[in-house]
């Protein structure tokens, strides 16, 4: 039910996210969502691609800071307030969402998120019948 995702720690200076995203090119891996959260000293680049196994390992190879987690990505209509309503059955279930992105493919949402509450996420979806997209169907939307 869940997906895995790269976190990478970057230096925020000029070059680090270049070196990442050249690696991956090199490796011939696709990326599927990117996003980069800062501070002053450094970033977190999470990546979702279509070989997280694989690009952890090459990164790895090129002295990357990489970690490898899994995140929860559902389905949503492309319709205004969908993300509100699902993040709205975590809450209310008293699960706190630690972190999210999204992105459009094919005329769907995707939501891409973290909870520090994984059981009970993964109850919420299924309760909810939220559609998830598991990792044989994130290889499918590249």
């Amino acid at each position: 039910m869940t997906i895995k995702q790269l976190s990478i720690f970057l230096e925020n200076r000029s070059g680090t996210l270049s070196k990442v995203l050249e690696q991956i090119k090199k490796s011939k891996i696709q990326l599927i969502a990117i996003t980069i959260a800062d501070t002053a000293e450094y970033g977190i680049l999470r990546i979702i691609c279509n070989e997280p196994a694989r690009a952890y390992e090459e990164l790895k190879q090129a002295g990357v800071a990489v970690a490898l987690s899994d995140v929860f990505a559902i389905e949503l209509d492309n319709e205004p307030g969908r993300a509100a309503d699902a993040i709205s059955l975590f809450s209310d279930a008293g699960i706190s969402v630690t972190y999210l992105y999204s992105f459009l493919f094919n005329g769907k949402g995707i939501l891409i998120f973290r909870t520090d509450n994984t059981e009970e996420a993964r109850e919420t979806i299924i309760l909810n019948n939220l559609k998830f997209i598991n990792e044989d169907e994130l290889c499918k939307l590249v």
